[in-house]
């Protein structure tokens, strides 16, 4: 894992990618780093285009001196005082609020440098700014997402023989819940079929690792959401839960698994429910992000958990309609910068 190469004496800063540069990515950036001091951010760089965070921060009328790095050992000097970036030397000729597949490289590209400098020993971990999907497909990025991106990134950096194949898991935290998609960007329609037990198997599994390598829990307590309505009712509204989700829990449950379910989903979020548990698996996307939006809208954090480097993001896209407005709010850039350093502080105490 890239935490072995970490030089414990001198905490290393976190790369933070630059995203869709016609989006709300570099605006967030830019406030987070305003916000440094107050919120005890840890060192960070921008891995990407000095132009965009330039013109950005003059679009918004925001005074803040860049620092291109010719070192990564410059970053801890540097922060202080100036926003560290590591210019790509990429195309980075862009419009607010239009995307174009010009940026597409310097986008990829910045995702890709930071991974290789995680793995380097040089970065700490990743804080991802959003991407625009759909610009990228345009320019022939093949990978369904973000995250199965960065999952292809550290398979190949850790492509020693016989390597597992990573299986990435998006875990929404914020202060008052940490919840997991069993499925993810699906219709509806396609979720029934892509419920198994394996797939319950192995989130399960990865969540309760992470909630004791990267949240710091000698005991965690995971919560199974049922797919049906009143979890099927004893099979009244559905058969799922008997069929699919309950044996799975049984096994993980004999292996020492502390995992309750499945449960109703609409008992499952309230604030007495939620000091029960230290995670909540649910079956399907808006099942897991309407709780959390609902609770703390801009102050979410997306954590990719199952990757042997740390990834965190904020809660939300790239917001082209308020891009160059000066509207974006940085608590979640924020929040993300904070998580992402939490968890590298538990890593690093679980290596010693």
């Amino acid at each position: 894992m890239p935490l072995s190469t970490i030089n414990n004496t001198k905490p290393l800063p976190f790369a933070v990618s630059l995203g869709e540069p016609a989006g709300i990515g570099p605006e967030t950036i830019l406030k987070a780093w305003m916000d440094r001091a107050d919120h005890n951010l840890p060192d960070f760089f921008v891995v990407g285009s000095e132009r965009v965070l330039a013109e950005t921060a003059r679009k918004l009328g925001l005074e803040i001196p860049l620092q291109p790095l010719s070192s990564l050992e410059d970053v801890g000097a540097a922060f202080p005082d100036a926003l560290p970036v590591l210019d790509l030397g990429l195309t980075d000729e862009f419009t607010f609020g239009t995307p174009s597949t010009a940026t597409a490289a310097l986008t990829i590209g910045a995702i890709e440098k930071s991974v290789e400098l995680i793995f380097e020993g040089k970065a700490a971990g990743l804080v991802t700014a959003p991407i625009q999907k759909s610009v990228l497909y345009e320019a022939g990025f093949s990978c369904p997402g973000h995250t199965e991106y960065l999952a292809e990134l550290c398979q190949k950096q850790a492509s020693a023989p016989h390597t597992p194949v990573l299986m990435p898991v998006m875990m929404l935290v914020s202060d008052h819940l940490r919840v997991v998609p069993l499925t993810i960007h699906m219709a509806i329609t396609d979720v029934v079929k892509a419920i198994t037990p394996e797939l319950i198997r192995r989130t399960s599994e990865i969540i309760n690792t992470a909630l004791i390598q990267d949240f710091g829990l000698d005991h965690p307590r995971i919560a199974v959401a049922g797919l049906n309505p009143h979890a099927g009712e004893d099979g009244a509204m559905g058969t799922e839960e008997q069929r699919i989700i309950t044996p799975a829990l049984d096994l993980l449950r004999a292996q020492g698994m502390n995992i309750r379910g499945p449960l109703p989903a609409d008992t499952l979020f309230h604030e007495a429910a939620r000091a029960t548990y230290d995670a909540a698996l649910c079956m399907y996307h808006d099942q897991a992000l309407i709780p959390i939006k609902t609770l703390d809208f801009d102050g979410g954090v997306n954590v990719t958990i199952g990757l042997p480097i740390i990834r965190t993001s904020p809660d939300h896209g790239t917001a082209l309609d308020i891009a160059g407005k000066n509207l974006a709010s940085a608590n979640s850039m924020i929040n993300a910068l904070k998580q992402a350093q939490k968890i590298y502080t538990n890593r690093t105490r679980k290596n010693v």
